[in-house]
């Protein structure tokens, strides 16, 4: 295993000491150290000259103080560091990733408004981070749609068969193993399909739907070969749904340990790091803990050419 850290961010809410217990279970699973951060956050309006981030003295403050007395009797914990840093959570949180094999936190802080469903740190974290990032939400969020569900634990993982990304595929691999648990991989594809006819006329094609329905199972089917190989003791269950893939990967959320998706790979003519509106929807409404998956090794049609 990895013997980079597993990082907690907490700040004193209950999402976060939420987010530190699924943190603690998952260096507990990949045999890590488990390293918790508190962001002190300035006024920017009043620290002007202060840089991005700095050094706190993680001895005098009470967020972590808090943790200790959380942690101390926990049985089997893992090597814990407590780290406390001073700076604006948005940035700090990504950055911090850069030297961890994990970032965990809540879907809420202790200044987010009771109507946000995800705040702006974990939108941060989840887009920016070098590593990935679990976001945990906060328990009884419902979730319309109906998903196959059998019994055990269970992991889920979005595929886009026209753009699979082997990281994402691998990460959820490697939480179903960990956690003994199957894999629900959710390989949704649109219909009705339709075509131009004319300008500004949009027609139904002569496709028949059974075909693109076998032809979406047997192309995600090729994709998880390879990563069954490697993880000979994960079975993984294609489900292979009409339609948008967000509802589809919310709707399997309902009773899921996990539920993992990719972001977007940055390209030429879109440099900056997006989320993508079905992971942003995933993080906005799923009902179980949400990991985000930075894009793996750039594929040669995203280098520039020669």
């Amino acid at each position: 295993m990895s013997t980079l850290p597993v990082i907690a961010a907490v700040d004193g809410s209950d999402d976060s000491l939420r987010a530190l217990d699924l943190a603690l279970d998952e260096a507990r699973r990949r045999e890590a150290p488990l390293r918790v951060v508190h962001v002190r956050q300035y006024a920017a309006w009043a620290r002007p000259d202060v840089l991005l981030a700095g050094a706190a003295d993680a001895d005098d403050d009470p967020v972590l103080d808090r943790v200790r007395t959380y942690l101390e009797d926990r049985p089997d914990r893992p090597r814990t560091e407590y780290l406390g840093v001073e700076g604006a959570p948005g940035a700090v949180l990504p950055e911090l990733g850069s030297t961890a094999q994990l970032l965990v936190l809540g879907s809420r802080g202790r200044g987010g408004f009771a109507s946000l469903l995800l705040g702006s740190n974990g939108m941060a974290a989840a887009r920016d981070a070098e590593c990935p990032v679990i976001v945990v939400p906060r328990p009884g969020r419902e979730v319309d749609g109906e998903a196959p569900v059998g019994p055990g634990p269970r992991v889920v993982v979005g595929l886009h068969v026209d753009s699979p990304d082997d990281a994402t595929l691998d990460f959820a691999y490697t939480e179903a193993a960990l956690r003994g648990a199957r894999l629900q991989v959710v390989a949704a594809y649109q219909w009705p399909l339709r075509s131009w006819a004319v300008p500004a006329e949009l027609v139904p094609t002569m496709i028949d739907q059974d075909a693109v329905a076998n032809e979406t199972r047997a192309l995600a089917e090729g994709f998880l070969a390879p990563h069954g190989t490697r993880h000979p003791g994960v079975v993984a269950e294609p489900y292979v749904p009409a339609g948008g893939a967000a509802g589809h990967l919310v709707a399997a959320s309902r009773g899921a340990d996990l539920v993992v998706v990719g972001r977007h790979r940055r390209r030429l003519t879109a440099p900056a790091r997006i989320l993508g509106s079905v992971t942003q929807a995933v993080l906005l409404h799923a009902a179980s803990p949400v990991a985000v998956v930075p894009p793996g090794a750039v594929e040669p049609q995203d280098l520039p050419e020669e």
